[in-house]
């Protein structure tokens, strides 16, 4: 570009690469334009080019890169189609949703009232984001470990993806790889890394170089936190209805012996993976008996504005500064992200 001359002539030769990179790039520039504050040049430019305001079809891409320099927009980067994972099946893959709402008198845990919320949003909403849902409800860790592993053995060669969603209570485990765990109704807990590796490149290889996408609701630990003082507009005690409970069960070692540290390099590495979890390892998560839980709830209201047009770590950075901002005692969501592209969920 910089070799077309004048800043004028630099722009039409952008405009007329765009036009040679397939039916989909200009839309897909446009909306670039917008991800990064430059609505209204892209405004004028669809006016100019008469040009229709299309979703972007970012498998009809070449790889191509374009660089403009100079005043305040110094960097612009089309996605390559070779950085976006590609959603074209439908439904687009399995999601498997695990809600664990009452549990077993000796196990010692409450029942997790407002998680029937979380359930039915989520189905909802993985549903109109073209995914087969199946939830199952009140499992023990074995049934939970059961359905777990049937969805792992399935064959998922003609679908693009995977969800697997678990709301229960959980606790700090001793882990390897992927921290926590999950409690089965009976109060059995399940390591998430046990959980993940059910998906990974070797145990399941008609996901091989497919997103694996977890979600997480359960608490990471009993610590509770309160935070820190910013300004004097800092949020309020805790969200109408206040009701609060939480997720939280204590850390016990395992007995037995570790894995000595020459194991950990034979694990297989965890690639097109990212679990996010509703808070950070060690710490409460927050549930609302009439509204769910402040991290499913926002979410779900991310997934409803932004699925159309931002990919799945930019809505989780959202989701992380939204429920950041809730309540007297705090909570940040946060996640493992070992995909290696882009990932961008098709919508209805």
């Amino acid at each position: 570009l910089q070799s077309a001359g004048s800043r004028g002539e630099q722009a039409r030769q952008l405009v007329i690469d765009l036009e040679t990179r397939g039916k989909q790039a200009f839309p897909v520039f446009l909306s670039i334009l917008r991800d990064t504050g430059q609505g209204d040049l892209a405004d004028m430019l669809m006016e100019k080019c008469d040009c229709p305001p299309a979703p972007p079809q970012l498998g009809d891409l070449r790889p191509v890169e374009l660089d403009l320099r100079g005043g305040k927009h110094r960097c612009l980067r089309v996605t390559c189609a070779w950085q976006v994972y590609e959603l074209k099946a439908d439904p687009c893959g399995h999601c498997l949703i695990l809600n664990n709402v009452n549990f077993s008198r000796d196990s010692d845990l409450s029942t997790r009232d407002g998680s029937d919320v979380d359930c039915e949003k989520l189905e909802k909403r993985f549903r109109a984001l073209c995914f087969d849902v199946l939830t199952r409800r009140d499992l023990k860790a074995q049934e939970m470990i059961l359905e777990l592993r049937k969805l792992a053995q399935r064959d998922h060669s003609a679908l693009d993806c995977c969800i697997v969603v678990i709301l229960s209570h959980g606790c700090q485990t001793s882990h390897i790889q992927f921290p926590g765990g999950i409690y089965g109704t009976d109060g059995k807990p399940i390591p998430i890394e046990k959980i993940v590796n059910y998906f990974n490149g070797s145990h399941c290889p008609s996901l091989r170089g497919k997103p694996k996408l977890f979600f997480i609701q359960a608490c990471g630990g009993e610590q509770r936190d309160r935070g820190f003082v910013v300004d004097r507009d800092s949020p309020g005690d805790e969200a109408p209805g206040g009701s609060l409970e939480s997720d939280a069960t204590p850390f016990h070692t395992p007995s037995g012996a570790m894995d000595e540290p020459d194991a950990v390099a034979s694990l297989p590495t965890p690639s097109d993976i990212l679990v996010s979890y509703s808070t950070f390892p060690g710490f409460v998560s927050w549930r609302e008996a009439s509204s769910g839980s402040w991290y499913v709830e926002t979410l779900d209201s991310v997934l409803e504005q932004y699925a159309r047009s931002e990919d799945l770590p930019n809505m989780l950075l959202r989701v992380a500064n939204a429920v950041s901002a809730k309540g007297r005692f705090k909570q940040i969501p946060g996640c493992f992200n070992f995909l290696r592209k882009k990932f961008f969920f098709m919508c209805k």
